[in-house]
């Protein structure tokens, strides 16, 4: 037998596994890297977070991969070299961080990479396309080689190739680790792009509900590095605190189908970037507002139509709300939903016993535990949010 087949066999019936869950998002922020005590599988999982730590991209990495992200003509070659350079450099932020934590790579089962998003494509907005499709790199051979730990990654396609749009996961994880019976729940991530997972009080996977809302951090992002190069973000909404939002722009960026599509939906950068900005204010006749209104302008719409999706599947219910996300750390963001939002109870998503920050490397590393030891949990016959197993496996040397 393989012997990188026999520890497979072995991994999967351990008790306990150790894995690592790498998550690296559409704010290009950094390299999430999340050590995970897991055991179980299905909704019997438990984890326990060790150890996390986010590693900065450098500007010379980040632009490398901004040369490529989100756009429909580039260099194929800087794609191709860069699927690798993404594996390896994930490789090593691993090593790194096991240093740092002093855990030798033998004592880690399994890595769980998310690699990085470059293109996403529902077919809605695409409907010239063949199919829904989504492109992440990183590549985990190389993961698998830099680290001498057997990876998992690509964990989109399979939901694509089942039908889905290969995103929101989120929901698989959710509801393993998070549903409650008894207790009505909204998970709610505020990154580049938001998202949220319904769990019902009836705790019953047939009736969890996930979907994209649109943008959460991703135009506020954008649009500060567009006018103030070397800043990435508004940190705590320091500047959108100091404007007041645009009526007439805030109708403008509304406009789009995207926010008529009918539950659930994906989307990306791909729509919704600077450009997608700059278009609604020529519309809007709002070309000369000031930076800070502009900003308060963006910020309020991601908090209004991540309000208005969860009121539409919420009603006027009592839920639970936990946030995540870097939308969980922008006050003035977090204060329009609680305005937008009365019916809804507020909480971190550390409340529950998981970092905010921390969250999706973590369901990525519970994806793998899946995979591994894992069956597939049953959501019924909705095509978007497939019943399957996700995950391609990369041996060691």
């Amino acid at each position: 037998m393989n012997k990188n087949i026999a520890a497979l066999h072995w991994i999967a019936s351990k008790k306990t596994r150790l894995i690592i869950g790498l998550m690296s998002g559409t704010s290009l922020d950094g390299l999430d890297v999340a050590l995970c005590r897991i055991s179980g599988s299905g909704v019997q999982t438990k984890v326990k977070l060790e150890k996390f730590y986010t590693w900065p991209y450098n500007k010379k990495f980040k632009n490398s991969i901004l040369e490529v992200f989100a756009k429909s003509q580039i260099d194929f070659q800087k794609l191709t070299e860069l699927n690798a350079v993404i594996g390896k450099t994930h490789g090593q932020l691993v090593v790194k961080s096991l240093n740092k934590w002093k855990v030798k790579p033998t004592q880690v089962d399994v890595i769980a990479s998310h690699g990085q998003t470059v293109f996403h494509a529902p077919k809605f907005l695409y409907p010239q396309a063949n199919s829904n499709a989504t492109l992440q790199i990183g590549d985990g051979d190389h993961l698998a080689v830099a680290t001498g730990i057997i990876t998992l990654s690509d964990f989109r396609q399979k939901h694509v190739a089942a039908g889905g749009e290969g995103a929101p996961l989120a929901v698989y994880g959710d509801y393993l680790l998070f549903s409650k019976k008894g207790s009505n729940r909204i998970l709610l991530n505020a990154g580049g792009i938001g998202n949220f997972t319904y769990l019902p009080a009836s705790a019953k996977a047939s009736e969890v509900f996930v979907t994209d809302t649109g943008p959460a951090n991703t135009l506020i992002d954008q649009t500060v590095r567009h006018y103030l190069p070397g800043q990435s973000f508004d940190k705590d909404a320091q500047l959108a605190s100091t404007g007041k939002p645009d009526l007439k722009l805030l109708s403008a960026l509304k406009s789009h189908s995207f926010f008529k599509q009918k539950f659930p939906k994906t989307i990306g950068p791909e729509l919704f970037n600077i450009e997608y900005v700059q278009a609604a204010q020529q519309k809007s006749n709002t070309t000369e507002i000031s930076l800070p209104d502009l900003l308060a302008t963006l910020t309020y719409f991601s908090s209004v139509t991540m309000a208005e999706a969860i009121q539409q599947v919420t009603g006027k219910r009592k839920f639970d709300l936990y946030a995540s996300g870097g939308g969980a750390h922008n006050p003035l963001m977090m204060q329009s939903l609680r305005e937008l939002l009365p019916n809804i109870t507020f909480h971190k998503m550390d409340a529950l016993g998981i970092s905010g920050d921390a969250k999706e490397a973590v369901l990525f590393a519970v994806l793998a535990n899946e995979a591994l030891a894992g069956g597939k949990t049953d959501f019924g016959k909705r095509s978007k949010i497939p019943s399957v197993s996700m995950g391609k496996i990369s041996f060691r040397r």
